[in-house]
C-alpha cells in the first residue's frame, strides 16, 4: 500500500485516477506528495518520501537540491495548463490591439445624458489596429508557446518562432506556416508583438533586457505569461518611457510596473480554469503510479528520462551521483550476490544519474541486497518493485 499526501486542493478527478493500492493523507510519513502552490522550502521532506508531483509547469516552491539528496524525485506537468495559458495570451493579445482595457475603463467612468455623443466623439482615441497581417515573436515553443503560435497564425498573423532548445516533439506540434528564426535578435527584429514562454531559470532571468528592446522596433508591445523575472522590469519601463514599447501585459505584478495605463498585469491567473487544474491532477496522479509501481522516469525535473519495459518478476532502481564506477559497484554487488541481471539501464541528468536493474529472482536476500546497495556512499535511494 502506497501512501499519498495532498496539498491545496487538488482536483477530485485526479484524486479518484489512484487505485485500491493507494490511501489518500492517512499519514505525513508519505511515499509521494500532490502538490500545487504549496512552499516546501521550509518543511522537511520524510526519509519516505519518493516522489512529489507537483500540478503546474513550475517548481520553485519545490527545494530541488535536497529532494535529491534525500533520493526524491520531483516531477511537474507539463502541458497540463497550456491550453490556459494560451487562451488568456490570445485574449490579451486582442485586448492590446483593439485597446480594450483603456476603452472600458473610459465607460465604466462616464455618464450622463450626452454620454451617446460625447462617446461617439471620444471613440477615435481608443482606435486600435486588426491583427491580420502583423508579426508576432514567439519566444519559446514548448507546450505553451506552440499553441499560442499556431492559434495566431490561424489569426492571420505572421508569426515567428525562437527556441534554440526545440525537441522534436515539439517541432511536430508548430504549423508549418511559422517560420522559425536561429537567433534571438532576428526573432525580435520585425515584431509588433513579443511573447515570451520560456522556463525560468539561470540562464533566461532577465533574458529580455536593454539589448533585446534595442533589437525590437518602435513600438512593439509585449508580453510575459511565462514567469515574473524573464522579462527585466527596469529595462521594460526604459523602454515605455522612451517609446521603443507601447505596452506591457504580464501575468506577474511588482511594485515598479503598477499604476501605470501602458501596463496592465493580471494575478498570475495563466493556468487558473478548472479544466487546467483538472488536468494537473489527474496527470500527476497518474505520473505517481507510474513511477511508484515500475520506477520509469519522464519530464522529471531532477531525474534523467529512463524508460524501461518491465518484463521480470522484480526491478532495483538506484537513484545515485553521476560519477565514475556507480554501475560497476552496483553490478559487483548483484554477481557477488549469484544474481543474473536480465536487464540494466542507466542515464544521466546533470549531477544525478538512475539506473534500472530488472532480476528474475532474489530469493529471500532482498533485503539484505537493499541495505548493501543503499550503503555506496554516492547512492541517494535504492527502491525494489515487485511486479
Amino acid at each position: 500500500m502506497y501512501q499519498i499526501k495532498t496539498y491545496n486542493a487538488i482536483a477530485k478527478a485526479g484524486l479518484d485516477r489512484f487505485t485500491d493500492h493507494y490511501q489518500i493523507n492517512q499519514t505525513d510519513d508519505a511515499d509521494a506528495y500532490l502538490i500545487r502552490s504549496v512552499n516546501l522550502h521550509e518543511q522537511d521532506l520524510p526519509n519516505s518520501l519518493k516522489v512529489i508531483v507537483r500540478a503546474g509547469a513550475g517548481f520553485n516552491n519545490v527545494p530541488i537540491d535536497r529532494a535529491t539528496a534525500n533520493g526524491t524525485a520531483v516531477f511537474t506537468t507539463p502541458g497540463s495548463n497550456a491550453n490556459a495559458v494560451k487562451e488568456l495570451m490570445i485574449a490579451m493579445l486582442i485586448a492590446a490591439s483593439r485597446n480594450l482595457f483603456a476603452a472600458a475603463d473610459y465607460a465604466a467612468h462616464n455618464s450622463g445624458a450626452d454620454i451617446s455623443k460625447r462617446t461617439e466623439h471620444d471613440k477615435t482615441k481608443f482606435s486600435g489596429q486588426e491583427l491580420l497581417g502583423k508579426t508576432l515573436a514567439v519566444i519559446g515553443v514548448g507546450h505553451v508557446g506552440s499553441l499560442v503560435a499556431n492559434a495566431a497564425s490561424q489569426l492571420g498573423m505572421k508569426v515567428i518562432a525562437y527556441d534554440p532548445y526545440l525537441s522534436s516533439d515539439a517541432a511536430w506540434r508548430i504549423s508549418t506556416d511559422i517560420h522559425r528564426a536561429k537567433t534571438l535578435p532576428a526573432a525580435l527584429k520585425n515584431a509588433d508583438y513579443v511573447t515570451i514562454h520560456v522556463p525560468k531559470n539561470e540562464e533566461t532571468t532577465g533574458m529580455i533586457g536593454a539589448a533585446e528592446f534595442a533589437a525590437m522596433k518602435p513600438g512593439v508591445t509585449v508580453f510575459n505569461f511565462a514567469r515574473g523575472g524573464i522579462v527585466n522590469n527596469t529595462e521594460m519601463l526604459k523602454a515605455l518611457d522612451s517609446g521603443q514599447a507601447r505596452g506591457y501585459f504580464t501575468d506577474f505584478g511588482s511594485d515598479e510596473i503598477l499604476n501605470r495605463k501602458d501596463v496592465v498585469v493580471t494575478p498570475h491567473i495563466g493556468g487558473s480554469t478548472g479544466e487546467a487544474e483538472t488536468n494537473g491532477a489527474v496527470q500527476g496522479a497518474e505520473t505517481i503510479m507510474n513511477f511508484l509501481e515500475t520506477g520509469n522516469v519522464q519530464s522529471s525535473v531532477n531525474l534523467p528520462n529512463l524508460q524501461v519495459p518491465f518484463g521480470t518478476p522484480y526491478r532495483i532502481t538506484v537513484m545515485h551521483q553521476n560519477i565514475p564506477n556507480m554501475v560497476g559497484q552496483i553490478a559487483t554487488i548483484l554477481a557477488n550476490a549469484n544474481i543474473n541481471i536480465e536487464n540494466m539501464s542507466n542515464a544521466a541528468k546533470d549531477k544525478v544519474a538512475y539506473t534500472i536493474i530488472d532480476v528474475n529472482h532474489l530469493q529471500k536476500q532482498d533485503a539484505v541486497i537493499i541495505d548493501q546497495l543503499s550503503a555506496i556512499e554516492a547512492v541517494y535511494r535504492v527502491r525494489l518493485i515487485k511486479k
